[in-house]
């Protein structure tokens, strides 16, 4: 599998999924009285971020890697996505800022070639941290030890805050791109 073909998909089903959430969070959260809103600061500990940040990040990272393993510099106001999440995450906007992040990271992916990012899989990728850890990597290894774990941890985080809330998220809810793998006639009856 490309790089191409390993991320784009991947990335998609997952910050696909959070939209999902988000919409059933929200409805939760109105069928109980609460304001939607307030989700955005539920934390699992003190010293972690709370879901809006978990959000901005996943979306962030979805995209940072198709621009690293471009080998372009990343947007500045890309980098405010992230650096927002970090620097303010007891400001995390609404429900709705979150969706509109998460669908401008769908509609940027959507727009990768279907090979645009296979070039990078043997090239050198130095993937340079904020607090000024550099790694040394080919984009393959970019992929499979950097990107896919660090989105998929932060949507992991969001799944586990929103369950933490109360939000009845489930099996269905985590990989709703399943099912249109599933096997007409295999579904156990209710």
């Amino acid at each position: 599998m490309t790089p191409t073909q390993l991320l784009v998909p991947t990335f998609r089903n997952q910050l696909t999924a959070l939209l999902g959430w988000l919409d059933k969070a929200e409805a939760h959260a109105l069928a109980h009285n609460h304001a939607p809103g307030d989700l955005l600061a539920v934390r699992l500990a003190v010293d972690m971020f709370p879901l809006g940040t978990q959000l901005r990040f996943a979306s962030f990272l979805a995209q940072e890697a198709v621009y690293r393993l471009r080998g372009e510099e990343v947007p500045a106001e890309l980098l405010a996505v992230r650096t927002h999440g970090a620097m303010r995450p007891d400001e995390p906007g609404t429900l709705d800022d979150c969706r509109a992040i998460l669908a401008q990271a769908l509609a940027f992916l959507d727009g990768v070639g279907e090979t645009e990012l296979d070039a990078a899989a043997d090239r050198p990728l130095a993937h340079a941290l904020p607090m000024g850890m550099v790694f040394d990597m080919t984009g393959s290894s970019y992929v499979r030890d950097w990107a896919l774990p660090q989105v998929g941890f932060h949507v992991d985080m969001a799944y586990a805050l929103l369950r933490s809330a109360g939000v009845p998220l489930g099996k269905r809810d985590y990989v709703p791109h399943m099912w249109a793998y599933l096997r007409p006639g295999t579904m156990p009856a209710a």
